[in-house]
C-alpha cells in the first residue's frame, strides 16, 4: 500500500506545474515541462530511401542537401544511392543507429518560460509572429557544411498538417550550432490552430532522415488557454 501511495504522489508531483502560475515554478518543475509535457515529444527518425542525393553534395558517408550535408556514421561503405562497396563487411549494408530526437514546440509560453527558469541560456529566440519547433539531439558530427545554406534547404521540407485544413509550410529554418550539439529551429507563420483540431502533425526531412510526429492541441492547454 505504501508503494502505491508513493507512486501516486510521484505521478501527481510530475504534473504539479499545471496548477501553478509560471512565476511559482521551481527549476525542477521547469525541467519537467521540457522533458515530459504536451509541448515536448521524443521521436526516432527513419531513413527515407526514396530520396536520392548526389554523392558530391554529401561527402563520404553523408546525406547531402544542396552542397551541405547531414552525415551518417556507419554508412561510409554505402553509396548515397544505395550502392554498397565490398569490404570487411562482405558487402552487407551497415547498421546505422538512429538517435532519439527531442522536439519542442518552442513558441509556446510554457516552453519558453521553462527554458528561462531552467537557465537554458542557449535556448533559441522566437518572435511572436511564428510557431516554432526546435529539434534537439542530432550528433554534431552529422552536421556538415554551412549552417545558413542548410537552413534554407531544411525549410522546404517542413510542414504542419491538420485534418481537413490547409497545410502550414515552414517559412524558414535555422541551424544553431551549440556546444552540446546542433539545434534545428523551424519557423511557421501563425495560422489559426484550434484546440479542437485532433492533432497537428509535424513532418520534416533532414537529408534522408524523416521526422513525423503528432502534437495534440487539446492537450497543449495551460491555465485554460491553448498555448502554441
Amino acid at each position: 500500500m505504501a508503494l502505491a501511495v508513493c507512486g501516486a504522489a510521484a505521478a501527481l508531483g510530475a504534473q504539479v506545474w499545471k496548477d501553478k502560475p509560471i512565476s511559482q515554478w521551481t527549476p525542477e518543475e521547469a525541467k519537467q515541462v521540457l522533458a515530459d509535457s504536451p509541448w515536448v515529444k521524443t521521436v526516432t527518425p527513419t531513413i527515407d530511401k526514396s530520396i536520392s542525393v548526389p554523392r558530391t553534395t554529401a561527402g563520404p558517408g553523408g546525406i547531402g542537401i544542396g552542397g551541405v550535408g547531414i552525415g551518417l556514421p556507419g554508412m561510409g561503405r554505402r553509396g548515397i544511392n544505395g550502392q554498397t562497396s565490398r569490404g570487411p563487411d562482405n558487402g552487407k549494408p551497415p547498421t546505422v543507429e538512429m538517435p532519439k530526437l527531442t522536439l519542442r514546440w518552442a513558441s509556446a509560453l510554457p516552453v519558453g518560460s521553462a527554458e528561462l527558469i531552467a537557465r537554458e541560456v542557449n535556448a533559441p529566440a522566437v518572435d511572436e509572429d511564428h510557431y516554432a519547433i526546435a529539434v534537439y539531439g542530432l550528433p554534431a558530427r552529422w552536421v556538415q557544411g554551412d549552417p545558413d545554406r542548410l537552413g534554407g534547404e531544411l525549410a522546404r521540407s517542413a510542414v504542419l498538417k491538420r485534418e481537413n485544413k490547409k497545410d502550414i509550410k515552414a517559412s524558414s529554418a535555422e541551424v544553431l550550432m551549440r556546444d552540446d550539439g546542433p539545434v534545428i529551429l523551424y519557423l511557421f507563420p501563425r495560422t489559426e490552430i484550434s484546440r479542437n483540431d485532433p492533432q497537428v502533425e509535424f513532418e520534416a526531412a533532414i537529408g534522408r532522415l524523416k521526422i513525423d510526429q503528432a502534437f495534440v492541441p487539446g492537450e497543449m492547454i495551460y491555465q485554460g488557454k491553448l498555448e502554441l
